[in-house]
């Protein structure tokens, strides 16, 4: 089993910057692609990015694409999130995963385990 435990989510101003944290519990290393997911009321999840096992493999949501900013620290079983230039629609309640395998993958069917979520709210 692992454990996802995320910080860094607040309430920021239109503009304004966040630095999204999940570090994963529960096995020595994680060999495995990491990804953000979000998820607005009423919204389906959606992805937001992901990173393979190496870190050599980055992927984006279009909505973020040029914005956000991901990376993973392997030594301390962390992944990162840098968020900028942020906007009142990514307003949500974030989400940190762990696929299955070790590439950079969208499709959230793909990740075995989850976090419980830290929310991002950005004011117009």
């Amino acid at each position: 089993q692992v454990q996802l435990l995320e910080s860094g989510g607040g309430l920021v101003q239109a503009g304004g910057s966040l630095r999204l944290s999940c570090a994963a519990s529960g096995r020595t290393s994680i060999r495995n692609a990491m990804g953000w997911f979000r998820q607005a009321p009423g919204k389906e999840r959606e992805f937001v990015s992901s990173i393979s096992w190496s870190g050599g493999s980055t992927t984006y949501g279009d909505s973020v694409k040029g914005r956000f900013t991901i990376s993973r620290d392997n030594a301390k079983n962390t992944v990162y999130l840098q968020m900028n230039s942020l906007k009142p629609e990514d307003t949500a309640v974030y989400y940190c995963a762990v696929a299955w395998g070790s590439s950079s993958y969208q499709d959230p069917r793909l990740y075995e385990f989850w976090g419980q979520g830290t929310q991002v709210t950005v004011s117009s």
